[in-house]
């Protein structure tokens, strides 16, 4: 597997064995540019592909065989779709996970214990989802994540341990704050883009047709268009078979500390 071990390993034998070939070969240098490009590109593939597990652990999947699949919700709790979407949830009797920011919560302390209450997972999504969240240092990592598990605690009495990276994107701070803070970090097998897709039936045929036993499906309680589609994927899923399960039986984890 392609970790950022390995590949700081393997940079640099090839920095030294073209230092060694240097002493006696011309050595191109087009090779002193490729290197520092590779490795530039593990990087990036490394941090923005959330199932490379590059920098750390990742869930992303179930292991499992049996049509199991989870459903998740990111970057609520939403004014707007949220109660609509758990009111759906309800009346199908689907379980889900809901990475909640926690600036959002504010005014919304409701909405989140109704979330809780009726028996859905409520995730860190971090405080702030800032756009620079990923370069943010160990210590303001932590201490983001921190906010948004007081934030829930303070609503329903327990703090979450499942992390949802904003953006998806992992770095060596954040597998540090998932170590020291006793968090699992949580990804996606199935990404809907269903804040760019607004077409009913093509965000609808993105989910569906990609599905398969311990998928995870990242949805958002944001979107119009998800909550519009939501009634008609689940009946889709369970037309092939598939049970909708809750995150932490589907992947064997603790929900809170």
């Amino acid at each position: 597997m392609l970790t950022f071990k390995n590949t700081n390993i393997g940079f640099i034998l090839a920095v030294l064995l073209m230092a060694a070939l240097s002493t006696r070969y011309h050595v191109p240098v087009a090779v002193y540019i490729i290197l520092p490009v590779l490795y530039s590109c593990i990087l990036f593939y490394g941090s923005y592909y959330v199932g490379s597990n590059f920098f750390m652990k990742v869930l992303c999947s179930g292991d499992t065989k049996t049509r199991q699949i989870a459903i998740s919700f990111d970057d609520g709790p939403a004014a707007d779709h949220t109660a609509a979407i758990l009111e759906v949830l309800k009346s199908t009797r689907v379980p889900a996970i809901f990475f909640c920011i926690g600036k959002q919560v504010s005014g919304k302390a409701a909405l989140l214990k109704q979330i809780h209450d009726e028996g859905h997972i409520i995730g860190n999504h971090s405080f702030s989802h800032h756009f620079w969240f990923d370069l943010f240092s160990t210590a303001k990592m932590m201490n983001d994540l921190q906010q948004m598990s007081e934030t829930v605690y303070q609503t329903i009495g327990m703090r979450p341990k499942l992390f949802r990276p904003p953006y998806g994107v992992t770095t060596p701070n954040m597998k540090t704050v998932m170590q020291q803070g006793s968090y699992t970090a949580i990804g996606w097998t199935i990404r809907s883009l269903d804040t760019v897709i607004k077409q009913e039936e093509k965000l609808l045929k993105k989910i569906t047709d990609k599905l398969h036993p311990g998928a995870i499906v990242l949805l958002h309680d944001t979107s119009k268009t998800t909550l519009s589609v939501l009634p008609r994927f689940i009946a889709a899923a369970r037309s092939e078979g598939y049970e909708f399960v809750r995150l932490d039986k589907l992947l064997n984890v603790a929900p809170y500390a």
